[in-house]
């Protein structure tokens, strides 16, 4: 029992960290400004408007989706 114990704890102590690394970057657009922005967390305020297709896995991703949005492209 100690055995299944520790080894569950070990377990949780490696996994744990990188479950919760899982951050997802979204390029967002302000409602009054028009400006696109990047951000780790989807918005949940009505100023802000998702317009990437779906989160992105780094920021890196992001940047480069970023400049293929047609409503971010600078005039």
């Amino acid at each position: 029992m100690k055995r299944l114990l520790g080894a569950a704890s070990l377990f949780a102590l490696l996994v744990g960290p990188a479950v919760a690394q899982t951050t997802e970057f979204y390029v967002v657009q302000d409602v009054s400004t028009k400006k696109c922005t990047i951000v780790d967390k989807k918005p949940t305020t009505t100023t802000s408007v998702v317009v990437s297709p779906s989160g992105f896995k780094t920021r890196t991703e992001a940047e480069t989706g970023m400049k293929s949005i047609k409503v971010c492209e600078t005039k």
